[in-house]
Formats: C-alpha cells, sequence, structure tokens
C-alpha cells in the first residue's frame, strides 16, 4: 500500500518562517536570551574551531604585512655587532691616550716636546735582561737613547730602534745607567739597575743624610731631556761592607713596570 506523502508549498513555509520569526521579535527578553545561550552550548565546539581559524588567519595577514624587507642572517648579525664592540672598546682607550698624553702637554716644562705613545707587545721584567718592546719606532720619530714615560716618570730608555718597534732598556735592567741626584742633594751620582725590580745608586758619601723615601731624579741630558723627572724612591740604604763611608743605596722604581700596557717617549726639538 503506498504511503500517502504530505506535499508543503513554498508559501505555506514562507508563511511558517514568517510567524515564528514574529513569534521570536515579540516574546519576552528572558525566553529568548535562554534559548541564545542554549544555542550556544549546543554548538560551542564547531564555532570555536572557525574563531580559531579566523584569528590565525588575521594573524598570518598580519605579520606578513609587517616583516622587514632587509632581514640578515644571525652569523652576519652577530659578526656586526662585536665590530661594533671592538670599535666602541678601541675608541674609549684611545680617547684615554689622548688625555693622558694632553695633560703632559698642557704643562709648560714640556713646551716644544713631542711624547709618541706606544703599546707595550712584549715585557722583560725580571732575571738578568728588564726590557720592553714597543710597537713604535723610526717612522714614528724614535732615535736611540730617548727617555721613556709611564705614569709621569722615567722607566728606562730606547736601547734598538727597527722601523716600526723599538726596544726599552728598564731602569732596573744591569746595563742600564744614567744620571740622577736624591732628592734635593746637590750632587749627580750614575743609577745602575739590579736585574730585581730595582736599581742602585753607588760612591754616596755618608754625610749625606739619605733617607728611606727620599725622591731620586734622572738628570738633564742635553738634546734628551730638558728637566729632571723622577725615576724612583730610596727604598733601602746601608754602608757598604768594604768601605763604610759611602751608602750603598737601593732604588725602587716610582710605577710598577710590571703592569704597563703602554708608554710615552719623550722627543725633544721634533722634526
Amino acid at each position: 500500500m503506498a504511503k500517502n506523502v504530505t506535499k508543503v508549498s513554498g508559501r505555506m513555509l514562507f508563511i511558517w518562517f514568517m510567524l515564528a520569526g514574529l513569534i521570536f521579535l515579540f516574546a519576552p527578553r528572558k525566553l529568548t536570551n535562554k534559548f541564545q545561550f542554549g544555542f550556544v552550548r549546543i554548538f560551542r565546539w564547531p564555532l570555536s574551531i572557525g574563531r580559531n581559524i579566523s584569528l590565525s588567519t588575521s594573524r598570518l595577514v598580519a605579520s606578513e604585512q609587517h616583516l622587514p624587507t632587509n632581514l640578515i642572517s644571525r652569523e652576519r648579525y652577530s659578526r656586526l655587532h662585536n665590530h661594533l664592540a671592538n670599535i666602541t672598546e678601541w675608541l674609549k682607550q684611545e680617547r684615554q691616550k689622548v688625555e693622558r698624553l694632553s695633560g703632559l702637554r698642557d704643562r709648560p716644562v714640556w713646551k716644544g716636546v713631542d711624547f709618541v705613545l706606544a703599546d707595550v707587545i712584549a715585557a722583560s721584567v725580571n732575571g738578568f735582561r728588564s726590557e720592553l718592546v714597543i710597537n713604535r719606532g723610526q717612522k714614528d720619530g724614535l732615535a736611540k737613547d730617548q727617555f721613556v714615560l709611564a705614569n709621569e716618570s722615567i722607566i728606562g730608555t730606547i736601547s734598538k730602534v727597527d722601523t716600526r718597534t723599538a726596544q726599552v732598556r728598564l731602569i732596573t735592567d744591569p746595563a742600564s745607567r744614567i744620571a740622577v741626584k736624591i732628592a734635593k742633594l746637590n750632587m749627580n751620582r750614575i743609577m745602575q739597575g739590579n736585574g730585581n725590580s730595582s736599581a742602585k745608586v753607588q760612591l754616596v758619601s755618608t754625610k749625606y743624610k739619605i733617607k728611606v723615601g727620599n725622591v731620586v731624579y734622572a738628570q738633564k741630558k742635553p738634546g734628551f731631556l730638558s728637566i729632571p723627572v723622577i725615576v724612583g724612591t730610596v727604598a733601602q740604604r746601608k754602608s757598604n761592607d768594604e768601605n763604610p763611608l759611602v751608602w750603598d743605596i737601593t732604588v725602587k722604581p716610582a710605577c710598577d713596570i710590571e703592569s704597563l700596557t703602554d708608554v710615552a717617549i719623550i722627543v725633544m726639538n721634533p722634526r
């Protein structure tokens, strides 16, 4: 037996939907709110999937719009960063050198004198030989026997000069001999290196009241040093074992030579 099939016309469906819309339109707000919340609870999962897809798409589009067009590799960035750090530190060191040099030039006693700043590239300050190797030479105006300053005190003289490097014989080297005077005493003596981070002055009569702590000055030397400059202080004085009428005087350098990283060479009558 054939089943009866009820056909609903399109006009009737339109009327039903219109009536349902009018009912929802004029229904109390509490009833419509409950219907909306129920709809959300039933279809919460598919709605959340659609919202996440929409947000992901919008973020991707925004990030693509703001991507820089001049990206560099991490390796190149690291190299540029290190280069900048090196330049900053080098400029700082050069500025400090200029400040020290400017302080020396500002003193009236150094008028007409040039100072050549040099870095210490090798050092031997203990044992039989005491010398430094610096990164300045003939091209920078250096010459043998020029005096070398550090912390505004004489630490030695130039003993050998090459085109771009030079050797500094320290005042503690046994081969070092320079004319000195002690404190305010009106006498000149020769100071010789001991080879053990100190120097010695001999043949000073015990009639002179030498005290520990007295300042020792390098004497003027025409063409190389125009004024006396400190080289150290008296660290010890005792009577000579063979001749009690003279002092054996030990001189300690005026600065810590072992920790030096740069020096200044005095150039008299610069070209």
